[in-house]
């Protein structure tokens, strides 16, 4: 199962995915459609997920391509199929080469797809707080633009990452954004223990994108941690104490 986001399904040319956790073959924890290359799953199963995946596309599996993510705000432009063992480290690709599918990895973090169908160039970023606060929005965005993107024309959607209302922070992460991101505060709400707060991640994920001045910011609504169903979610599995995680891919892709 996946979802899609109106504002990419409209455009030309363009084909996309929030892949949930739902449609493979992998099990337990990992139940089922774990495309997670960090996970402890059995690799042949990862292995057919990402070929499902890939074929909702209409890519090949070694088409679709992936990232070593570290938090970051590195971008790659892709050219050509990336074999997994040479993942570069970086939270961010873009690509004008149609038939390649940018893959982002996420279980709370926020996957940002990317389009502009005037130009033909597409972007797809991993977005976690870290990401979001060191510059992985503007860098894809500059990375695209290096691609002869315009970022008036730049369609942008967030999908499924954890909520306020799920994500609980202290006082380091509190007294870091005060100092490097000013004003953030609105996306603040109260904490229910003291010094604490819950951090609105999505609204700060497009503050950035607005900031940055894409044509089209939108975000899918969905909760990663409160829809275990549908979607891993790295907190939800450290409030339980389990000992591993599936990975969600969101990808996006030029149709040859």
């Amino acid at each position: 199962m996946f979802l899609e986001a109106p504002e990419l399904t409209a455009l030309p040319m363009i084909r996309h995915a929030f892949f949930t956790r739902k449609g493979g073959i992998s099990e337990g924890l990992y139940a089922s459609l774990n495309g997670g290359l960090g996970s402890n799953d059995e690799p042949d199963r990862v292995a057919e997920n990402r070929d499902r995946m890939g074929k909702h596309l209409q890519v090949g599996s070694d088409h679709l391509v992936s990232l070593y993510q570290v938090h970051s705000a590195e971008v790659v432009v892709v050219e050509a199929p990336i074999a997994l063992a040479d993942r570069p480290k970086a939270d961010a690709m873009v690509t004008r080469v149609p038939g390649l599918a940018l893959g982002i990895a996420t279980a709370d973090c926020g996957p940002i797809l990317f389009a502009d169908p005037v130009h033909r160039v597409v972007g797809a970023a991993h977005a976690g707080w870290k990401g979001a606060l060191t510059g992985v929005v503007e860098a894809t965005i500059r990375a695209m633009e290096g691609l002869g993107a315009s970022r008036s024309a730049i369609v942008a959607v967030l999908g499924p990452t954890i909520t306020q209302p799920a994500y609980e922070v202290g006082p380091d992460f509190i007294a870091r954004f005060r100092v490097e991101a000013p004003g953030f505060e609105r996306f603040l709400g109260p904490g229910a223990r003291p010094d604490h707060a819950q951090f609105d991640l999505p609204g700060f994920i497009l503050m950035r994108l607005a900031e940055a001045g894409v044509g089209r910011a939108s975000d899918l609504g969905r909760c990663t941690y409160a829809d275990p169903e549908l979607f891993y979610s790295f907190r939800r599995t450290t409030h339980r104490g389990e000992p591993d995680y599936g990975r969600l891919i969101s990808a996006i892709t030029l149709a040859v």
